[in-house]
């Protein structure tokens, strides 16, 4: 795992709590890189290690996806909340 993908992983984890993107309330996949770094946002393998760090929250069950108007909107997982917790440090 590219050291992008964890640091991704952790952005995209600690926006959705401070937005309350939890449960039933969820966001487009296009709002989660806002706030990302240029360097990360900015690039082909910026793009793809954010893609990579979304289908790894979906595969560990972190993030829930649900396809909404032709795109994927996420939020995060209200069961996993502790853990997510115990991974951000809060």
């Amino acid at each position: 795992m590219p050291k992008d993908v964890g640091f991704i992983k952790n952005f995209i984890l600690r926006k959705l709590i401070n937005l309350g993107k939890i449960g039933g309330a969820h966001t487009s996949v296009f709002n989660l890189s806002k706030g990302l770094p240029n360097h990360i946002r900015g690039n082909k393998q910026g793009q793809k290690e954010l893609k990579q760090a979304i289908k790894e929250l979906i595969n560990e069950n972190l993030l829930l996806s649900k396809p909404s108007t032709g795109e994927q909107h996420v939020s995060i997982n209200p069961r996993k909340i502790k853990e997510i917790k115990e991974i951000l440090k809060l």
